[in-house]
C-alpha cells in the first residue's frame, strides 16, 4: 500500500497547470479567463463548491436553450452557456488554490456536479433525439452518456497520475488510507470512481509502486522518460476531454440534430480510447521495465 505521502516535486510551481497538459482552448481562452474570476471571488464570500454548482446549472440551462430555442441562433447562445461553464470550470479550482480551500472532498463536489449536469443535458438532448428519431433516440442517447463514463474516467486517470508521477501532484488514487475511512454518498462515489479507474489505469498502480520504492535517481530517470514518451499521446488524449465534447453537441444541434454527436461519442470517441489505453500501457511498461534494469 502507497503511503499517500507525495514524491519530491523537481518542479513545485509547474505542476498544477503542466503546459504539455495544457490544450489551446484551456491555455489561451478558459484558464485566461477563469483566474481573473477567481481572483475577484476570493475577495467575497463565495467558495470553491459554490462556483462548482454555478457551473452545474449554466450546464443545465445551456441544455434547456439547446431545447427551446431550435434554431441556430439556440445553438450558437447554448454553446456559448457551454463554453462559459469551462470558464467557471476552471475558476473553482483556482480559487481553491488562491484561497488555500482546495481538499478532496472540494474535487468530489466538482466532479459530482459535472456528472449530474451533464446527465441532465444528455437526458434533455435524447428528449430532442427521440421527438426526431422515435425511442431510438432516448437509447441512443443514454448509450453516448454511459459511453462517455469510461472515455472520461480513462482521460481524467491518465493525466493526474502523470501528474503524481512526473510533478508529485498527490490524485484521490494515492490517499488510500483516507479512502478506506470515507463513507456516506461521497464515500461511494469516491470508490466507484477509484473502481473503474482501476480498471482503465493501463497499468498505473504498478508504476506507483515502483515511484514508491525508488531511489530520487531512479524517480527521476523515470520522470524523464514518462515525459519524453507519454507526450505523443497527450495531444491525441485531449480529444477525449470535455472541451472537444463541448463543441461537439454545439455544432451538431447546429445542423439540427443531436444525433451526430451520438455518433462521434459511440463510435469515434470510443475507438480512440480503445487505441490511447492500448498506447498507455505500453509507455508505462516500458518505463516500468527500464527502471526495474
Amino acid at each position: 500500500m502507497l503511503s499517500g505521502r507525495p514524491l519530491d516535486k523537481p518542479d513545485p510551481h509547474n505542476s498544477d497547470r503542466p503546459a504539455e497538459l495544457e490544450d489551446w482552448l484551456n491555455a489561451k481562452v478558459y484558464h485566461r479567463l477563469s483566474m481573473p474570476i477567481a481572483r475577484a471571488l476570493a475577495r467575497t464570500f463565495v467558495t470553491p463548491n459554490m462556483v462548482s454548482v454555478a457551473g452545474a446549472l449554466v450546464v443545465v440551462i445551456a441544455g434547456l436553450v439547446y431545447v427551446v430555442f431550435d434554431s441556430l441562433a439556440g445553438a450558437v447562445c447554448g454553446l456559448t452557456l457551454h463554453m462559459f461553464w469551462h470558464v467557471l470550470d476552471g475558476a473553482d479550482g483556482d480559487l481553491a488554490r488562491i484561497s488555500g480551500r482546495a481538499s478532496e472532498f472540494g474535487e468530489l463536489v466538482d466532479g459530482l456536479c459535472d456528472y449530474v449536469s451533464h446527465l441532465a443535458l444528455y437526458l434533455l438532448l435524447a428528449w430532442v433525439l427521440a421527438g426526431q428519431i422515435g425511442p431510438w433516440g432516448w437509447v441512443l442517447m443514454v448509450g453516448a452518456g454511459l459511453a462517455r463514463i469510461p472515455q472520461t474516467v480513462f482521460y481524467e486517470t491518465q493525466r493526474r497520475q502523470y501528474q503524481y508521477w512526473v510533478y508529485g501532484k498527490e490524485w484521490l488514487r494515492i490517499s488510500t488510507a483516507d479512502e478506506q475511512k470515507r463513507g456516506g454518498a461521497f464515500g461511494g462515489i469516491a470508490r466507484f470512481y477509484l473502481w473503474v479507474s482501476r480498471k482503465l489505469e493501463a497499468g498505473g498502480r504498478s508504476l506507483d509502486a515502483a515511484f514508491a520504492h525508488a531511489s530520487e535517481p531512479q524517480r527521476e530517470a523515470m520522470r524523464t522518460a514518462l515525459k519524453a514518451r507519454f507526450r505523443p499521446l497527450l495531444r491525441p488524449l485531449s480529444l477525449l476531454s470535455s472541451n472537444y465534447r463541448t463543441i461537439g453537441i454545439g455544432l451538431a444541434m447546429m445542423l439540427g440534430s443531436p444525433l451526430y454527436y451520438v455518433f462521434i461519442e459511440l463510435v469515434g470517441l470510443s475507438l480512440l480510447t480503445a487505441i490511447l489505453m492500448h498506447r498507455a500501457a505500453n509507455i508505462i511498461a516500458q518505463v516500468e521495465a527500464s527502471a526495474a534494469r
